[in-house]
């Protein structure tokens, strides 16, 4: 416990930080949202722990001034509720809250995998499963009385299929595969090079390597596989369909081991390739999942990561309902027009 006392009583500091982005939310003990932050992505895998933290030092002061704050003597707040990229082992969290503690921004610390904060962003109380497919994929289950589901999510190390950029490199194997002979016939063989613009998959892959088309826009070769496969190619379905069963792979197991499997059950879907909204995959991992788990409940969520972590925080210092509520109100989306 660190000296001092709160300049928010009760209050949280909710970080949410992803591969790409970093949002912060200073929230108050009834859920009043006092300031926010958004900065850039979350490294300690490249950077190390404390110089990962460190670079959030901006975004704590940033939102801080929002609610009027300055940093000086004492914590700003009750609890850290940080839910991180990167954080995929019991070692890394524990070793990221290290680094947390020793800024004496709050009173009390808690690391947690990005993911448990899209899962607490999708339900009412600390109790689901969700699972995130950006330009990875990862799976969390979570019950009120603190159990956990979880995988390690370090790449094919660990096991893992899928996500943005497997996609990206699937659609990329296939169309080579294609033009060479080695694999079936495909309409990725054609689309992809137009993307990119060039006149044959071997110019694709020749730029590709050669740095000519930075290693960056590798990941727009996504979205195309999904138009590729919604115009019926049969080659695009067939990873649109493994990656619509590992989704549901992961989901089935996590609430294999809470005990959820045959109750009804919140399914939180994130990250850009389930948001996208693309018909074939939600379609395919719906069906899937009604097949695996009659009762569970799949749900995109509609409301930013961030207030799953201030969420889970809330639910650490035992506020109020109320409380919830109100900081769910504060991040609600518009109503269509």
């Amino acid at each position: 416990m660190m000296a001092g006392r709160p300049k928010v009583p009760g209050g949280i500091l909710a970080f949410d930080a992803g591969n790409s982005k970093t949002d912060v939310a200073l929230v108050s003990a009834d859920g009043t949202v006092l300031g926010t932050a958004r900065g850039g992505g979350f490294e300690p895998h490249i950077v190390g722990a404390f110089a990962a933290v460190e670079g959030l030092a901006p975004l704590v002061a940033a939102a801080a001034a929002e609610a009027g704050l300055t940093i000086g003597d004492g914590p700003l707040v009750q609890q850290i509720s940080a839910c991180l990229a990167n954080a995929d082992l019991p070692i890394e969290e524990e070793r990221l809250a290290e680094a947390f503690e020793s800024f004496g921004w709050a009173t009390s610390v808690s690391v947690a995998n990005d993911t448990f904060a899209l899962l607490r962003a999708g339900v009412d109380e600390p109790r689901g499963v969700a699972v995130v497919c950006g330009a990875g994929i990862n799976c969390a289950g979570l019950l009120p009385d603190g159990r956990t589901a979880r995988f390690a999510a370090v790449g094919k190390i660990s096991g893992d299929w899928g996500g943005g950029q497997q996609l990206a490199d699937e659609a990329f194997s296939a169309a080579a595969r294609a033009a060479d002979g080695r694999g079936p016939d495909t309409a990725l063989e054609k689309a992809l090079p137009a993307h990119y613009g060039v006149d044959s998959v071997a110019a694709l892959i020749e730029a590709v390597h050669l740095g000519d088309i930075p290693f960056s826009r590798r990941l727009e070769a996504t979205p195309l596989l999904f138009q590729v496969a919604a115009a019926g190619d049969p080659v695009a379905t067939a990873v649109v369909q493994q990656q619509a069963e590992e989704i549901v792979a992961m989901a089935t197991v996590a609430m294999r081991r809470l005990d959820l499997l045959d109750e009804p059950t919140d399914v939180v879907l994130g990250g850009g390739v389930l948001t996208a909204g693309h018909p074939l995959l939600m379609e395919t991992v719906v069906r899937l999942l009604s097949a695996a788990a009659p009762k569970a409940i799949p749900r995109v969520v509609d409301v930013p990561p961030v207030v799953g972590a201030a969420l889970l925080g809330l639910d650490r210092t035992n506020a109020a309902q109320a409380a919830h509520s109100h900081l769910r109100a504060a991040f609600a989306p518009p109503p269509a027009a």
